[in-house]
């Protein structure tokens, strides 16, 4: 039977939904699948039906007021390096104990040492090559130097694995051009393959029955607040939208996802007009019957609302130079607006909302680009080549 061993990054949904849905195509064809991964990850992997090794943390620091804290991740550069070591060393018995055919790894590096050491052919997932510093940072020439090396070096190491595939678009679309574009080291390598997530299927009736089942109006605005990322990071956000729609959102109706795995699936109603779900069973349902989608800046989030036809307000995490990447290009494409973290109060999130729903500017470029990455079969771009290993 052929075995394919999946390594998802931890923190967040993204990679491990991504690799989630391509596993699961896999699964049908009756192919052995296993993960390993922590956190969060770890939970919605399990929580899919798949074994998943757990493995010591490799993590950046976050905190409630200011997301990614420079600080905090300097002080915990020593236990990086420890927990390294020691998730190569779960991966090698790993993958001794599996004998997978091919390693496929969502932006984790221990894994691809790992397989190297073992002669396994080895894939990566990947749309961050480098790791991006804050604005602030970047205003310094020997941050902005500090940025391009460190590119470089961690484009050497990705290039460990025998294909770089990018979950994206190809220029001039691909969301997430600050994060991998100017890496001489890896760009003849990168192959876009389109996005990663789920082409939208939604039952009709299934998802006018959500929208019953929440007592919506159909003829008012409907706001999907899609908040994932690091817990610490949720809470303050989540209750600074939910003021904003509650008390300044005439007319408008909303549904918020924490994105929790295994929390509640029963919605609790905020106000007249808005709903929380820890965890939304009916995702693509409300995604479907959306007329924006006000989420944080990952790339999964933003590729989602894309395939969805839907216009977006970012909120990304502050100091995160990914989200910010990331944002920075939907307002560049015309698509969304991007708010910045530093600044974010009830006032602003209102007034975006309000900016996207009444110009149509935003709607029409979010289809434009839908058109583009309807060109893309990501999921069957990825399923080629891993099953050509086989």
């Amino acid at each position: 039977m052929a075995r394919a061993y999946f390594t998802p990054y931890g923190v967040g949904l993204g990679h491990a939904s991504r690799l989630v849905t391509i596993a699961s195509r896999l699964d049908r064809d009756r192919v052995s699948v296993r993960f390993s991964s922590y956190g969060e990850a770890a939970s919605y992997v399990q929580m899919h039906g798949f074994k998943c090794n757990s493995v010591p943390a490799v993590e950046l620091a976050w905190s409630d007021e200011t997301g990614f804290s420079t600080k905090s991740s300097i002080g915990n550069i020593p236990s990086w390096f420890t927990n390294f070591s020691r998730q190569v060393s779960h991966e090698t018995r790993n993958l001794v104990s599996f004998g997978p055919d091919v390693v496929v790894s969502d932006s984790r590096l221990s894994p691809l040492v790992s397989a190297k050491m073992l002669g396994i052919p080895s894939i990566s997932i990947l749309n961050q090559v480098k790791l991006l510093l804050s604005p602030r940072l970047r205003k310094l020439l020997v941050a902005r130097i500090f940025e391009k090396m460190n590119g470089e070096f961690m484009g050497g190491l990705w290039n460990m694995s025998e294909k770089v595939l990018v979950p994206d678009l190809p220029p001039p679309y691909t969301i997430s051009e600050h994060n991998i574009w100017d890496c001489d080291s890896i760009k003849k390598k990168l192959e876009f393959v389109g996005f990663t997530t789920s082409r939208p299927n939604v039952d009709k009736e299934r998802a006018n029955y959500a929208i019953k089942h929440l007592s919506l109006d159909a003829s008012k605005p409907l706001i999907f607040i899609h908040i994932s990322g690091p817990y610490k990071t949720r809470n303050s956000l989540i209750s600074t939208i939910t003021e904003a729609l509650s008390n300044h959102g005439t007319g408008i109706q909303y549904i918020i996802s924490e994105g929790k795995p295994n929390g509640r699936t029963e919605p609790r109603r905020l106000s007249h007009s808005g709903w929380y779900y820890e965890w939304c069973p009916v995702r693509d349902e409300i995604f479907e019957k959306s007329d924006l989608i006000v989420m944080r800046g990952g790339h999964t989030a933003i590729s989602h609302a894309i395939q969805f036809g839907k216009p977006i307000v970012t909120i990304p995490i502050q100091n995160h130079g990914e989200q910010l990447g990331n944002s920075d290009k939907v307002a560049k494409l015309g698509i969304g607006i991007k708010l910045d973290p530093l600044s974010i109060n009830p006032r602003k999130i209102i007034s975006a909302v309000q900016e996207v729903l009444s110009n149509n500017h935003y709607l029409e470029n979010v289809q434009r680009v839908k058109k583009v990455a309807d060109n893309f079969d990501g999921i069957e771009n990825v399923l080629k080549i891993i099953r050509s290993y086989f």
